[in-house]
């Protein structure tokens, strides 16, 4: 019998400067060769954990520890964050964050050359990962230059060439579209199948994730393992919704449904589950009485390019007479592969960047007659990167600092800032500073910064990356309800399909500097020509209808997030 290469027993871990201890008695093992899923609401522990297995905690944020922790067969006590990156490689959530080089080669060798390794190794080590992880062509580019699911198997082969035995990547499906996503996943199966990594996995987006197959699903609250076994099992009881997580969307239909999901084997690979027909004719009853969502017309237009051409020095244009239109009221999700210029059609709007022809207009305004500081008055930026954006020290001050700047009296601040933490669920936290948070929760931080100032348009990029089911609900209710009350314009940069079919009236699919289709998402994602050029996907719940038999699946995809939307919204009335 093997013997487990990570082990805690009874272990604890409080902050210094905290009042309660953030990890409190764990006890885990993990054996060699595992892939494991973890999971849990924002501040159950997760990045502690993290923290513990890669001697981040102590070496960067001290704390008190109890108990024992173990990194095959040695106590963790006993290794520096030095020795410990020879056992651990990471995969941080931000891969621009883990760049160090200036060419893609030179990054993937930068382990081995700390280690003081011959010349021919580092070259033939950078040639070996470059070929598993399909990167032979990118070996000259700078780091930076490439889209998400590139930097991400840039920065696996540079932590994957000093042969750690365990491989843990924080939040992999984040930044990624739905393409690279799945590839990332099967990726990380492939290298722990082949060469016996212990992979583990932190992450909220579980029916992403679970693309391929997990030995465990994990699930951490206030700091317990509540929940550690087969993803299958974990699946067929509730343990997920009720401590704010979002399950595979098919499964909670199967239950909604009134379907006894316990019936049914392999519940964690979709693909292969078989629905008996008497159980997909009661998912298609259940589904027929279900109310047709409402349509919602927003014809005035707000927000137009015309004519637009834009490219970066010493590269092809992007955009070459590019047109668009964003109406008043609207919420639309801005979609496409990663690389594909929808941050770069962002950073015009917003004045980072200058058209070399063609205009911007906001209502009659011209936007190139106002400055970056004045369009900002109208148009709300929110970053896919929060520690772009932070630049107080505390959470309070960060949310209040924009009102200072514009002078609100005192009291108002007082008043607008709280009324925005609480909607955020940041309200616990409004005395903590800024460092102790995690990737999601600075990301609601950075947020409720740009909300306090109720600005005329919205615009955010991945606005629900890292957040748990709670937050993601409480946050897309509340842009939902600004939407909606407030006539605040919302454009959510996404490759979240679920968020774009359950909030969107319009999606805009952008492929290499034009548009593939604009259009409702329910044509969207049933046009495969475009699903498959864009990099997006199909949803589960449409895979879902297919297997029991109902017709129209993008409409029982559109009733049941109608559905899960008044449940999620009645709930947190009562709450």
């Amino acid at each position: 019998m093997s013997t487990p290469n990570i082990v805690f027993k009874n272990v604890s871990f409080q902050y210094r400067n905290q009042t309660e201890p953030t990890l409190k008695n764990v006890n885990l093992e993990i054996m060699p060769g595992e892939k494991v899923l973890l999971t849990g609401p924002s501040g159950s522990g997760k990045s502690t954990l993290d923290s513990l297995l890669n001697g981040v905690i102590p070496a960067e944020f001290p704390g008190e520890l109890h108990g024992q922790v173990q990194i095959n067969g040695r106590e963790i006590t006993e290794l520096d964050i030095t020795a410990l990156s020879f056992e651990v490689g990471t995969v941080l959530q931000d891969s621009d964050a883990q760049f160090v080089a200036l060419t893609v080669a030179e990054d993937v060798a930068f382990a081995l050359e700390n280690d003081q390794r011959p010349v021919p190794e580092l070259h033939e080590r950078v040639a070996q990962w470059a070929e598993i992880l399909d990167l032979p062509e990118l070996l000259s580019h700078k780091p930076q230059e490439l889209s998400g699911g590139q930097k991400q198997r840039v920065a696996l082969a540079g932590v994957l060439i000093d042969n750690e035995p365990i491989l843990l990547l924080d939040e992999p499906l984040a930044n990624l579209d739905p393409a690279a996503g799945k590839a990332s996943m099967e990726l990380l199966a492939r290298l722990a199948d082949e060469r016996g990594l212990t992979v583990i996995v932190i992450d909220h987006r579980i029916e992403e994730a679970l693309q391929v197959a997990f030995d465990r699903l994990i699930i951490l609250k206030d700091g317990q393992i509540i929940a550690n076994d087969t993803p299958a099992e974990v699946l067929q009881t509730d343990v997920l919704l009720k401590n704010g997580l979002r399950e595979p969307l098919y499964v909670t239909a199967l239950k909604d449904a009134g379907i006894d999901v316990a019936q049914l084997s392999g519940l964690d690979d979709l693909p292969q589950l078989e629905l008996p027909a008497q159980m997909g004719q009661q998912l298609a009853t259940w589904q027929a009485s279900l109310p047709q969502p409402p349509v919602e017309t927003k014809p005035q237009p707000l927000l137009r390019g015309e004519g637009l051409n834009f490219g970066y020095a010493g590269q092809p244009p992007l955009f070459t007479n590019f047109d668009f239109t964003i109406n008043a009221g609207e919420m639309v999700a801005l979609v496409g592969q990663n690389g594909t210029g929808k941050t770069t059609l962002i950073n015009l709007i917003t004045g980072f960047l200058t058209p070399r022809s063609g205009s911007l207009t906001l209502g009659s305004q011209p936007l190139e007659q106002l400055s970056v500081k004045e369009r900002a008055e109208r148009i709300g930026y929110v970053l896919q990167d929060p520690n772009q954006m932070l630049s107080q020290t505390m959470v309070f001050a960060e949310v209040a600092l924009g009102l200072k700047l514009r002078h609100v009296p005192a009291d108002e601040q007082q008043t607008r800032v709280a009324k925005i933490l609480k909607v955020t669920g940041l309200y616990p936290y409004r005395n903590w500073p800024l460092s102790a948070l995690s990737f999601g929760q600075k990301k609601r931080v950075t947020i409720a910064a740009v909300l306090v100032l109720e600005p005329e348009i919205l615009i955010l990029d991945e606005p629900t990356a890292g957040q748990d089911l709670a937050h993601y609900a409480q946050m897309m209710d509340f842009l939902a309800d600004l939407n909606r009350d407030l006539g605040v314009t919302v454009v959510m940069v996404t490759h979240d399909m679920n968020l774009m079919l359950s909030y969107a009236d319009r999606a805009l699919v952008l492929d290499q500097g034009r548009f593939l289709a604009q259009a409702p998402p329910a044509e969207v994602l049933t046009d495969q020509a475009v699903i498959k050029q864009a990099h997006l996907s199909h949803l589960s719940l449409q895979t879902l209808a297919q297997k029991a038999g109902i017709a129209d699946a993008i409409s029982f995809a559109e009733k049941f997030t109608a559905y899960e939307r008044s449940k999620q919204h009645a709930y947190q009335v009562e709450n």
